[in-house]
């Protein structure tokens, strides 16, 4: 099977990940030093865009406002970092808007870089990736991660640097601190409530969790530093959270009768209006999962996404091991699904320079070629609407959520007509790219569909800026009388991607 692969990083490479969260945004920059990454510079703002969510979808003007003013000061800093070498991330609070492209369009031209959103559970999965890195795991053990955010909180139970269950839940310090103390006010009743909502949270997973066990506990992200800073200014621990400490922080926090008046020894005037909703969800995790003792980690989701850079950039990129999970998972035939891509990646160099593609799109297109049957295993009618589904809503580890709407696009128009709403999901930016992917992709899987391992003698395509010409070998095509048939038809069927398509056999 073709192996596109992204071109490997340098020595001496600078790299930059960004962490869009809900309370805080994050920057780290690194230079790739034999085989290493060295952090050069960090930068962390206080934006708590989370505040300004309407509960429709909404974003407030001044939470956007401070938002596009920190990536704009972002994007100074990395403005002569390569945009190969720079991943934004977005997660809860982007993720909750009715309409992301309305802040993502100006929140990437402050940035001067793409912002990708990235599901729950991806982000679980760099959150522990970046807890590993910075605190590398003993060999055969298990690790819980918890990562309380501002929107919302991720667990992870995984064995050196892989996951084995990941979860995101929708209650962050500052969700949660809104949720229930939106009025200000805090009292002993309220809290035993919201406990007991938040626990039953956690109480969906706790016992697969509990049964698989794990060897050590780590807190990751501000609100469990916070709490652990809190914990040994109160000389309750050395800075861990433990069963035993975590009940006197929190009825030291209830002395208070308002959040603004929370006095906490430890607890900086930045992190005060959301420290409750933090310790509340914490005290509830540790009574779901029946937690002891909690140590914080040194790594986050931002460290998390560098060293997943890393792995795109060279041979262990996650994507692979999803993609060939699901062609697993789903039946997929591998032998069909290789002569597409090979003939697709045939079809590809042959374009690239005319259609200004790149490594990024040769990968998305090997992947499309890899899956574009999926949806077999529902049905054969109207397969490819199926299988566009399972790509658009799946969790598949590595996969942004822009990444998996090109991938449903891809699938989606693969065969048949082109639908008129088979890109809405895509932003402009990547609108014109996957058109041209999936004109690709079409003309590969149709040379395929005899599902013959003959190969194709003779096949020269040439791209102008919104047409095809492919000129195939007579003899062979008068050898497959459906495949000329099928040629004959496309030219009907490529102007739904905007692209006018002229076979020619020679």
């Amino acid at each position: 099977m073709a192996e596109p692969t992204a071109p490997p990083l340098d020595d001496g490479d600078m790299l930059a990940a960004i962490d869009i969260g809900s309370n805080s945004f994050h920057m780290v920059v690194a230079r790739y030093t034999l085989g290493q990454l060295r952090i050069v510079d960090r930068l962390r703002e206080t934006v708590r865009m989370a505040e300004g969510l309407d509960g429709r979808g909404g974003l407030a003007a001044d939470e956007r406002q401070r938002a596009l003013e920190c990536l704009a000061r972002f994007g100074q800093r990395i403005r002569d970092i390569p945009p190969q070498h720079v991943r934004a991330l977005a997660t809860n609070t982007v993720r909750s808007l009715a309409s992301p492209q309305a802040f993502l369009v100006p929140a990437e031209t402050a940035l001067g870089h793409s912002i990708e959103v990235i599901s729950g559970r991806e982000e679980a999965r760099l959150i522990y990736l970046g807890v590993a890195h910075a605190q590398p795991p003993k060999a055969g053990h298990r690790r819980l991660v918890i990562d309380i955010g501002g929107g919302s909180t991720e667990c992870i139970i995984g064995a050196g640097f892989d996951t084995l269950e990941r979860e995101s839940l929708q209650a962050g310090c500052i969700a949660t601190t809104r949720r229930f103390f939106g009025n200000g006010k805090l009292t002993r009743k309220k809290w035993r409530d919201a406990v007991i909502e938040v626990s039953a949270e956690f109480q969906q997973f706790a016992n697969t969790y509990r049964e698989l066990g794990w060897n050590e506990a780590l807190g990751a992200s501000g609100t469990n530093k916070a709490i652990g800073d809190i914990c040994a200014a109160m000389k309750l621990t050395k800075g861990a959270v433990t069963a035993e400490a975590l009940p006197q922080v929190r009825d030291r926090l209830l002395q208070a009768d308002r959040i603004d008046a929370i006095e906490l020894p430890g607890l900086s005037n930045d992190r005060r209006p959301i420290i409750a909703g933090g310790v509340l969800v914490l005290e509830a995790a540790f009574s779901a999962l029946g937690l002891q003792r909690m140590m914080v980690s040194k790594g986050a989701m931002r460290e998390g996404i560098l060293y997943d850079m890393l792995g795109r950039g060279g041979d262990n990129d996650p994507r692979d091991l999803s993609v060939a999970a699901m062609m697993q998972r789903y039946g997929i035939d591998e032998a069909q699904a290789a002569r597409v891509e090979a003939t697709a990646m045939r079809l590809f160099q042959q374009v690239r320079e005319a259609w200004g593609l790149d490594d990024d799109d040769a990968l998305m297109l090997g992947w499309a070629a890899r899956l574009h049957e999926i949806g077999l295993v529902i049905a054969h009618s109207q397969y490819h609407v199926h299988g566009a589904y399972l790509l658009e809503h799946s969790d598949i580890s590595g996969f942004s959520r822009q990444e998996q709407q090109v991938l449903s696009s891809l699938v989606r128009t693969h065969r048949r007509g082109v639908s008129k709403s088979a890109f809405d999901a895509l932003p402009d930016r990547l609108l014109s790219s996957a058109k041209r992917k999936a004109a690709l992709l079409r003309l590969a899987v149709l040379l395929h569909r005899s599902r013959s391992a003959e190969p194709i003698p003779h096949l020269e395509l040439k791209a102008g800026d919104d047409r095809l010409d492919l000129v195939v070998g007579k003899r062979w095509v008068d050898a497959h009388p459906l495949l000329r048939s099928d040629l004959l038809g496309e030219p009907d069927d490529m102007p739904g991607l905007g692209i006018t398509f002229k076979p020619f056999v020679a």
